[in-house]
């Protein structure tokens, strides 16, 4: 019998769950064992869990749960170096040259477990399953918004914190913005993130230049990106990937005074922005690069957790079918997952 351990998120400001007691429903009629650990942040009680028949195990307990349980969580697991004997699902950023990846990879080889990427989850075609990403783009353009807003008061922006819906995030977003708003480009517009930004754009009336491979495939230089006030990286580096803001940029005559980087993967080789080399974080939201005039990035990796139940709920329906599947781990989107732990596994 498959167990799926579900733990609890131990990063800072990350409230969200990959499994809703209403999946976890389906997965036990289908003869799935499934241990929901109690948590203190999950922004799903565990009462419905309860309800739906799981086990429930105690806060972080998931180093000792049997050696044949899935851990299941979201984002990455402490960093003490201790090797790594479970199968584990979760966002790893192990696979692009990420020295902490790298790291995580080693404490896997030292442990003998297995990395299931919730990135590398992908059907036949090579397109993820299941992704964050709209809702990444929907808060990451708000904390946009909220830096220029800071901005226009001669400030910088402070630290941001949990909505307990979207109505809540857009009222204050409202209150904080004056005219005359800025323009915002949205480079990946048609892909999930880069609908989000633009959702959230449209929504609180900002005027959105929306650009996707067409419009880039001229591989730059981009002076448009520095014509407009906001820019909203929302397409994941990989290898070939343009230059959108390269240094000078920061010196450069232009109207820009926001960079929201979304994807958020400032220390790969192939980020797209050359303004700064590491995120930032909810209680220091801007990384100002440059003064008179301004020029702040936002890069926040755990954005969708700003609207931990909606982002939790859709997610979680997008990547119920494949734990369905978990039955069948080497074939389908799990065998696709596992040769990719593979071949980088070898490298270490």
């Amino acid at each position: 019998m498959i167990h799926l351990w579900v733990r609890a998120e131990q990063r800072p400001n990350e409230e969200r769950v990959a499994l809703t007691p209403e999946g976890a429903a389906e997965l036990l009629r289908a003869g799935i064992r499934v241990t929901v650990e109690e948590s203190s942040v999950r922004a799903i009680p565990i009462d419905g869990y309860v309800a739906a028949g799981c086990e429930i195990a105690p806060e972080n307990s998931w180093p000792e749960a049997p050696a044949e349980a899935i851990i299941f969580g979201i984002k990455e697991l402490p960093e003490d170096g201790t090797p790594l004997p479970h199968r584990h699902i979760l966002f790893g950023h192990a696979y692009k040259g990420q020295p902490a990846g790298r790291i995580l990879l080693q404490r896997f080889k030292a442990g003998g477990g297995t990395l299931y990427d919730l990135e590398s989850l992908v059907d036949e075609s090579g397109r993820r399953v299941a992704a964050f990403g709209y809702w990444a783009g929907y808060a990451g353009a708000a904390v946009a918004l909220k830096c220029w807003a800071a901005q226009s008061r001669g400030a910088i922006c402070g630290p941001v914190s949990t909505y307990p819906g979207k109505e809540a995030l857009l009222a204050e977003l409202r209150a904080e913005l004056s005219a005359p708003l800025p323009r915002a480009l949205v480079i990946g517009a048609l892909g999930r993130v880069g609908t989000g930004a633009s959702d959230l754009c449209d929504a609180v009336g900002v005027e959105v230049t929306r650009w996707d491979m067409a419009e880039t495939a001229s591989g730059g230089p981009f002076p448009e990106v520095l014509a407009h006030e906001i820019f909203l990286n929302c397409i994941l580096a990989r290898p070939g990937c343009p230059v959108f803001v390269p240094a000078s940029a920061k010196t450069d005559p232009r109207a820009l005074r926001v960079i929201g980087d979304i994807a958020c993967d400032p220390t790969s080789d192939f980020s797209p922005i050359k303004v700064y080399d590491h995120v930032t974080d909810w209680q220091e939201p801007a990384l100002r690069v440059h003064d008179a005039p301004p020029l702040d990035v936002t890069a926040i990796d755990n954005l969708p957790s700003l609207l931990p139940v909606e982002s939790s709920e859709d997610y979680a329906a997008q990547l119920l079918p494949s734990l369905l599947a978990l039955e069948a781990l080497d074939q389908g989107v799990w065998g696709r997952a596992k040769a990719e732990f593979d071949r980088h596994i070898a490298t270490v």
